[in-house]
C-alpha cells in the first residue's frame, strides 16, 4: 500500500461561505483525479439522510461521486471496497460510538495506513482521526467503549481553535487552560490547535498546515507556539511522546 494521506479541516464551514466552500481547492488537489466515488460517514449528526445530500451536493459539484456508509447493509464492506473516505463534523462522542457499534476503527485504520487510501475529516472527523478524542470541544451526549480514535496520527487536535477574547468579562476557562489541563496528566500527546479556516495536510511523513489561519501547538510541559499557514509540523508524525524535546 501507499503512504498516509490525510486532509483535516477543522470547520465544515467558514463564515460567510457554503458546506465546505473554504476548503474546496484543497479538497479538489488532495483527491485529484484517480478518486471517482468518496465514502462519506455522517454517523456525527442524527439526521443522516440530510447530511448525506448536502455532502453529496457538494462532492458532485466537484465532480466526485458520494456513497453515504449509512445507506450501505454492510459499513464493514462498504470500507473494504472506498477509494476514499471521508468523515463529517458533529458531535465527536457519538460519531465514535457509531464507528465503534460498526466495528469500523479497525477497518478504517487498514484502508488508509496500510491500502493508502485518502481520509478526509473536517472538525469531529479531523478529531477521530487523531489519538483520542479527549481535545474535543463537544459535549458527551453518548457514551462510546474508548474515547482511543482511530490513531492515524500521533497527536491530537482541537478543531475550531479560539483565541481568548481580550475585551470579554466571560470568568470561565480558554481553551488553551482546558488543552494545558489535559497537559497536566502524565504521557498526554501534542495537541495542535487548529483555528476555523485551517487544515492540515499529511503525505507520508510529511505534514503541512494549510488554509488561511494559523494553529496554536501545545506540547507537554511547554510554552504553547503560534504556527502560520505552511508551518512544516512533519516532526508531530515521529513520536507521540514529544515531552523529551
Amino acid at each position: 500500500g501507499g503512504p498516509r494521506r490525510l486532509l483535516l479541516v477543522s470547520n465544515s464551514t467558514l463564515h460567510g461561505g457554503g458546506y465546505l466552500g473554504h476548503c474546496q481547492q484543497h479538497i479538489k488537489s488532495f483527491l485529484g483525479e484517480k478518486v471517482k466515488r468518496v465514502l462519506f460517514v455522517p454517523y456525527a449528526l442524527r439526521d443522516r439522510d440530510a447530511y448525506a445530500r448536502t455532502a453529496r451536493e457538494k462532492f458532485e459539484s466537484l465532480g466526485y461521486g458520494l456513497d453515504s456508509i449509512h445507506e450501505s447493509c454492510d459499513p464493514v464492506e462498504a470500507v473494504r471496497k472506498s477509494e476514499a473516505i471521508f468523515i463529517g463534523g458533529g458531535n465527536t462522542f457519538r460519531l465514535l460510538k457509531a464507528l465503534y457499534d460498526n466495528s469500523l476503527i479497525q477497518e478504517i485504520r487498514k484502508r488508509v495506513l496500510e491500502d493508502g487510501i485518502p481520509y478526509m475529516g473536517s472538525s469531529a472527523g479531523t478529531n477521530v482521526a487523531t489519538i483520542s478524542i479527549n481535545t474535543t470541544n463537544d459535549m458527551p451526549i453518548v457514551y462510546p467503549p474508548s474515547l482511543q480514535a482511530l490513531g492515524l496520527v500521533p497527536f491530537n487536535i482541537n478543531p475550531h481553535y479560539l483565541d481568548p477574547d481580550v475585551k470579554s468579562t466571560h470568568m470561565g476557562e480558554t481553551r488553551e487552560e482546558r488543552i494545558h489541563q489535559y497537559h497536566e496528566e502524565p504521557n498526554t500527546p501534542p495537541v495542535l490547535g487548529l483555528r476555523e479556516g485551517a487544515m492540515l495536510l499529511v503525505e507520508g511523513d510529511k505534514a503541512t498546515l494549510q488554509g488561511v489561519t494559523g494553529a496554536r501547538l501545545f506540547l507537554r510541559g511547554k510554552k504553547p507556539t503560534e504556527h502560520e499557514p505552511g508551518t512544516d509540523f512533519s516532526f508531530l508524525l515521529i513520536d507521540s511522546n514529544l515531552q523529551n524535546l
